[in-house]
């Protein structure tokens, strides 16, 4: 009888612990019910909160999901404007669970990755619509927060059927392809170097007319150097003749016998030098008074 009490109560301690079950916080639990979803009178599935709560054990089973706000943050995709141009985008979404038994059946039992797998293709339709009717300078200049909110109205419509609330879309960075920004770039290279060398070209324009203009300038300024140069000259020359005039005149014989000296003293100023005159030769006037005078 004792052993029968306690093959009892460890038989109800079992059941005991398997009815009981805690759902976290920032999770939900459904309930499994013969490979379905139980649904409580009134059609709705149940969704446990978070805390301790009881099932029946061995027949009800408990899937336990993520109900915080998650962010999907995928690969960068590629995107075609009405342009016909490639762009590169690169998104992310926030989302949630918002109907967790039609989440569970969408997903496979609620995997995450096959969710934000599905939720990514609808999102990535919405956006690929919304860029395929914009152009490249619609997007850049000023219709990208339009883009976003369209692309978010359409995610939060198609996405539904997965029991997913999608928050917000944003799109982080806009690219063109590299093959596309190789060859923009190297036209945007070849136009700054053909406006360096139209600069280029201009300064040597430039630095000749100047270089001209001082060169002619400078040629002036000689020439008014030089003339004004010879017009002092000249007049010098007239005022040292003037001079000589008025000496000459005042006192003839003193002048031409300082004037001998000088030819005197150019003349024999070396000690060297060797004339070969008459002795009666005029350039020998005054040493001859000197000589009569010594007598």
């Amino acid at each position: 009888m004792r052993n029968l009490t306690i093959v009892i109560v460890i038989i109800l301690a079992v059941l005991g612990y398997s009815s009981l079950f805690t759902v976290a916080e920032g999770e939900r639990g459904i309930v499994i019910r013969f490979g379905k979803v139980a649904q409580d009178e009134q059609g709705v599935a149940v969704v446990y909160n978070p805390g301790l709560h009881f099932k029946l054990p061995f027949i009800e089973r408990i899937i336990k999901l993520d109900a915080r706000i998650k962010t999907l943050d995928g690969q960068a995709d590629r995107f075609i404007t009405s342009e016909k141009k490639d762009l590169i985008v690169d998104a992310f979404v926030k989302w949630r669970i918002e109907d967790f038994s039609k989440y569970y059946l969408s997903t496979g039992g609620g995997n995450q990755v096959q969710a934000e797998e599905l939720l990514m293709r609808r999102i990535n339709a919405g956006l690929r619509a919304e860029f395929g009717s914009r152009t490249i300078r619609d997007i850049v200049s000023g219709e990208r927060d339009e883009l976003m909110e369209q692309a978010l109205i359409q995610a939060s419509e198609s996405s539904n059927d997965l029991g997913i609330q999608v928050l917000d879309v944003r799109v982080k960075q806009i690219n063109l392809p590299t093959e596309v920004s190789t060859a923009i770039y190297e036209r945007m290279r070849a136009e700054r170097n053909a406006v360096a060398r139209e600069h280029r070209s201009e300064g040597r324009e430039q630095a000749e007319i100047i270089r001209a203009d001082i060169d002619a300038r400078v040629t002036v300024m000689l020439a008014d150097a030089d003339r004004e140069a010879r017009q002092i000259r000249g007049e010098g020359d007239a005022e040292a003749a003037r001079i000589y005039a008025e000496t000459y005149g005042k006192d003839p014989e003193f002048f031409a016998f300082v004037r001998s000296l000088e030819a005197y003293t150019a003349s024999f100023g070396e000690g060297d030098s060797v004339l070969v005159l008459s002795p009666d030769s005029e350039f020998f006037k005054y040493f001859n008074q000197m000589d009569i005078q010594v007598d």
